[in-house]
């Protein structure tokens, strides 16, 4: 997706996101309808329904390993920014942060970050996308100054930020990899050639490799670890059915 226009999105959403409404634990199923409504799962995750770049209404169903979109009425260009990333994450986001993290850890501390996820796909045009967030201080609040994005599949015709700077071997798979920023944040995106439903996977796989591209050094912080969607159009039934993290250093 090649975004000036996210950037002005992205903008929006500092400003709005510092409000967070917040459920409780979601001890069995719980719909968010709340543009950055919120919840926990298993303890150690939080579920948001994260709808930033529309007024239409946005709902989610979360469930005890993950969520699925119930409701999702919003349409933008595909040229543009998505409506909206619902998702499911370990670490800070926007001054939310999940229960016990470890996160922001400094990179040179890290001897294990592992991940694992399970998408369900659907009908729509959407990236499934998960994000790997970092900046040079322990920043849990606002916009981190490094997003890396696996992109897991994708459906219409939408693209990531910047520019293809060629392929990649990471964590076993060929990637496709952009690179460009959005205004706010650096973005480097790995592309699969076709759709992945299922992988555990190391985290540092991908963060050694941006380290490799100069992009940061072991001295900045990861601050969260996400899985989830950008719908541009359609998306309901899309679904993380499982999603399991853990960084310790």
């Amino acid at each position: 997706m090649r975004n000036t226009i996210r950037a002005f999105a992205v903008a929006c959403l500092l400003a709005a996101s510092t409000v967070v409404a917040t459920a409780g634990p979601a001890s069995a199923d719980v719909t968010i309808c709340q543009q950055y409504g919120s919840t926990t799962i298993q303890g150690r995750y939080v579920v948001q329904n994260n709808r930033w770049g529309t007024s239409a209404t946005q709902c989610i169903n979360v469930t005890s390993t993950g969520f699925q979109i119930t409701t999702q009425q919003g349409s933008a260009p595909t040229n543009g920014a998505p409506v909206s990333y619902p998702s499911v994450f370990l670490g800070c986001h926007y001054s939310n942060c999940s229960p016990g993290s470890t996160l922001p850890m400094q990179v040179s501390r890290i001897r294990s970050a592992t991940s694992s996820i399970t998408y369900r796909y659907a009908g729509g045009t959407y990236d499934a996308a998960y994000d790997i967030w970092l900046d040079p201080t322990p920043k849990t609040n606002g916009v981190n100054q490094m997003e890396i994005m696996i992109w897991f599949n994708r459906q219409g015709s939408i693209q990531p930020i910047g520019g293809v700077v060629g392929n990649s071997t990471v964590g076993g798979r060929t990637w496709q990899v952009w690179r460009g920023s959005n205004g706010a944040n650096n973005v480097i995106s790995y592309v699969a050639p076709s759709p992945v439903t299922s992988w555990s996977f190391t985290v540092l796989d991908f963060v050694n490799d941006i380290i490799g591209r100069g992009a940061i050094n072991n001295s900045w912080y990861l601050t969260s670890i996400q899985a989830g969607f950008e719908p541009w159009n359609g998306g309901v039934g899309l679904a993380v059915d499982n999603f399991a993290a853990a960084v310790s250093g």
